[in-house]
């Protein structure tokens, strides 16, 4: 049985775990090995920005917890993409990820439904998020909700760069 809750720095290592197992599962086969190395030093790890955002108040992290297993989580943020994109009461998903075993089990549909009404009581009027433009998948998930691609945005993979979505939901 699927649990939701609120991350906690307690619940760091085995996110930051989890959220590196489902990167390198997603795009392993888009970047060379160094690519993949230096991004990976980058966002995981003892040093990562995941692990000094779930400390910040300007994210908030939401879990899907199948017993003591992270299935997946979501990510709301204050806006980082670049100036113009957003509005003032703009907030970002800027993570949604779902572990390979629980895919297609209704757990992205329930961290989405979360952070739509999170940047809702945050009052947002409008939410924003990247994704990359090989992920057909993910982009089909959010196209179902209605967001719309706005702009790109560089992404940076090591020294690779790829192009990202910019997609937006007025909300």
């Amino acid at each position: 049985m699927i649990r939701y809750m609120d991350a906690t720095p307690a619940d760091g290592p085995a996110l930051d775990a989890m959220a590196r197992a489902c990167w390198e599962d997603t795009f392993r086969h888009s970047c060379s090995p160094e690519d993949m190395a230096l991004y990976l030093g980058q966002a995981y790890g003892p040093n990562g920005a995941l692990l000094r955002h779930l400390t910040d108040p300007a994210h908030r992290f939401r879990l899907a917890k199948d017993g003591d297993s992270i299935a997946g989580y979501a990510k709301l943020s204050e806006p980082w993409l670049p100036e113009g994109t957003f509005g003032p009461r703009a907030r970002q998903l800027s993570q949604l990820y779902v572990a390979r075993p629980w895919q297609g089990v209704g757990i992205a549909q329930v961290l989405m439904d979360w952070t739509i009404r999170t940047a809702r009581d945050l009052d947002a009027d409008e939410l924003l998020l990247t994704v990359w433009e090989e992920n057909h998948r993910a982009f089909r998930f959010y196209k179902r909700y209605g967001f719309e691609h706005i702009g790109d945005y560089a992404f940076q993979t090591g020294n690779q760069t790829d192009r990202d979505l910019i997609m937006r939901l007025p909300l």
